[in-house]
C-alpha cells in the first residue's frame, strides 16, 4: 500500500551546511594539522585544487569496504540473532505500533568482547581503522547516499506499513524520506541498524581503534591515559544509552523523523566523523598525555556527568510509566498535564515533570550530557589548540539549544528569551501543546 501523501512537518533539525565537505576536511585537519582549521586552510591555499583533490581519500579502497562490510554485517547478525524482550514503540501518526526486539546491551558487549578479543588475539588490526578513517569516511558517504536511494525507491514501490508517502517533491522525499518505519522482511529495522548499531555501536569501536593506533604509536602497544580516559568516558556513555535503547524508539528520531538523508547519512558519515573526533585527534598524538592525578579528575567528573544525565532521563521515564505516582526524590512529583490532538484527531494527553532534576531546568538532561561531552574532550588540550578536536561539543551545545527552541515551538507558551535556554526554570502552568505534536 502506497499510503498516504504526507504531511509536511516542521523543519527536520538539519545538519550543518556543506556537512559533505565538513566531514573530510575535519578527518584532514585533525589527521594533519592538529585539528587546526587555520592550518589546513593555509594548506589547501597553496596546495589549491589539484593539491586538495590528490590528498582527498578515494571512496573505493579494498580495506574501507572490508571494514564497512564486515562491521555492517556483524551488526546486522546481532541485531536480528541475539534475543530480547518485545519492545512496542508509540503509536504512529497512522495508528501503527512499531514492535522492536531490545538487544542492544547484548550486542554492544558482544562487539567490545569481539573488538578485545581480536586485538589481544591479533587477529585483528584495529589501529588498521585510524590508517583508512579518511577513506572508510569516503565509503561511508557513498553507500550511505546509495542506501538512501534505496530507501526512497521502496518507499515508492514496497513501503514497509501506511506510515510512508510522498510530499510530491522527489528533493523533498529522498532528504526527508519516504517511509517512519521502513523494514526488510518485516524484522529487519533499517533505523534501529543505521542509528543505533552503525552509528552508536560504531562510535564506540572507533574509541577503541583509535586508542589502539595510540598505543601502536607511542611504541608500548598502551593507549596513553588521554587516550583511555576519552575511550572509556564515550563508552561508558554509549552503554548508557543501550540501556536507554527502548525509550530512544520513542524519541524524536525514531518516532519522527523518516528514514531518508537527513537521519540515514547524518548516523552512518556525520556521527563517526564528527561524533569521534576527539578519539581521533588522541590517536594521532600518542605523545599527549594527562599523568595519573588529571586524568583521574576528568575521568571521575565524567563518570559523574554521565550518571547524572542518565538519573535525569530515568526520572523522566518512571514519571512518565507510572503515570506521575511515583515519588521524585522522596517527594510527589510536580507534574503538568498537557493535551494535544495527535494525526487522526483523537484526543491525548502528555505528562511533563517539573520537579527533580527537571525542577532544575525545563531540559535539564541537556546541561550534563554537553558536560561530559567537554570533559571527554578535554585531553585533547584547550578548544583554542585544538578547536576541531571541540568541533562535536560545540555542535552538541548548538544542537541541543536549537532543540529546546523548537520544544518551546510546539507549545503555545513562550519562556524568556536566552541562548541556553534549557537553563531556565520549567513553567508549571499547563501548556496546552500545538496541535499533532506530543510533548
Amino acid at each position: 500500500m502506497r499510503g498516504h501523501r504526507w504531511e509536511r512537518a516542521s523543519a527536520p533539525r538539519s545538519h550543518p551546511p556543506l556537512s559533505h565537505h565538513h566531514k573530510n576536511h575535519s578527518w584532514l585537519a585533525i589527521t594533519r594539522f592538529d585539528a587546526s582549521p587555520v592550518a589546513l586552510w593555509g594548506w589547501a591555499s597553496k596546495a589549491g585544487f589539484k593539491g586538495v583533490l590528490a590528498a582527498w581519500p578515494s571512496p573505493w579502497d579494498p580495506t574501507a569496504w572490508a571494514v564497512l562490510a564486515g562491521f555492517g554485517a556483524f551488526q546486522a547478525a546481532l541485531q536480528l540473532g541475539l534475543p530480547g524482550k518485545k519492545v512496542a514503540g508509540p503509536i504512529t501518526p497512522r495508528g501503527n505500533t512499531p514492535v522492536y526486539t531490545a538487544n542492544g546491551v547484548p550486542a554492544y558487549l558482544v562487539t567490545m568482547a569481539a573488538l578485545a578479543a581480536g586485538h589481544w588475539g591479533k587477529f585483528l588490526d584495529l589501529a588498521v581503522v585510524y590508517d583508512k578513517f579518511g577513506e572508510i569516511l569516503s565509503a561511508l558517504n557513498v553507500f550511505s547516499l546509495a542506501l538512501c536511494a534505496g530507501l526512497w525507491a521502496k518507499g515508492h514501490l514496497a513501503p514497509s506499513s501506511t506510515d510512508s508517502g510522498s510530499t510530491g517533491s522527489l528533493l523533498y522525499d529522498f532528504y526527508w524520506g519516504m517511509e517512519l518505519y521502513p523494514r526488510i522482511g518485516g524484522a529487519f529495522d533499517i533505523k534501529t541498524w543505521t542509528n543505533c548499531r552503525m552509528g552508536m555501536a560504531g562510535w564506540a569501536s572507533l574509541c577503541w581503534a583509535f586508542a589502539a593506533a595510540n598505543g601502536r604509536d607511542n611504541g608500548t602497544g598502551i593507549p596513553t591515559d588521554a587516550a583511555l580516559v576519552t575511550a572509556t568516558l564515550i563508552n561508558v556513555y554509549l552503554f548508557k544509552f543501550f540501556v536507554w535503547e527502548p525509550g530512544y524508539w520513542a524519541s524524536m528520531d525514531i518516532a519522527h523523523d523518516r528514514a531518508g538523508y537527513y537521519i540515514c547519512w547524518g548516523c552512518l558519515v556525520w556521527v563517526p566523523a564528527v561524533y569521534a573526533s576527539p578519539s581521533l585527534f588522541l590517536g594521532g598524538h600518542p605523545a599527549v598525555t594527562l599523568g595519573t592525578p588529571l586524568a583521574a579528575a576528568v575521568l571521575l567528573a565524567g563518570l559523574l556527568a554521565i550518571w547524572v544525565n542518565y538519573d535525569a532521563d530515568r526520572q523522566r521515564q518512571v514519571f512518565r510509566a507510572t503515570g506521575g505516582k511515583e515519588a521524585v526524590w522522596g517527594k510527589a512529583p510536580v507534574k503538568i498535564v498537557a493535551s494535544y490532538t495527535d494525526g487522526r484527531g483523537a484526543t491525548r494527553r502528555s505528562l511533563l515533570l517539573a520537579s527533580g532534576w527537571w525542577g532544575l531546568a525545563r531540559h535539564f538532561h541537556y546541561v550534563p550530557e554537553i558536560a561530559a561531552a567537554a570533559l571527554w574532550t578535554a585531553p585533547c588540550g584547550s578548544p583554542l589548540a585544538a578547536p576541531l578536536a571541540w568541533f562535536y561539543v560545540f555542535f552538541l551545545t548548538v544542537r541541543e539549544t536549537k532543540r529546546e527552541g523548537e520544544n518551546s515551538e510546539r507549545t503555545l507558551f513562550n519562556p524568556p528569551p536566552r541562548f541556553f535556554i534549557f537553563i531556565s526554570p520549567p513553567t508549571r502552568t499547563d501548556p496546552a501543546l500545538r496541535p499533532g505534536v506530543p510533548g
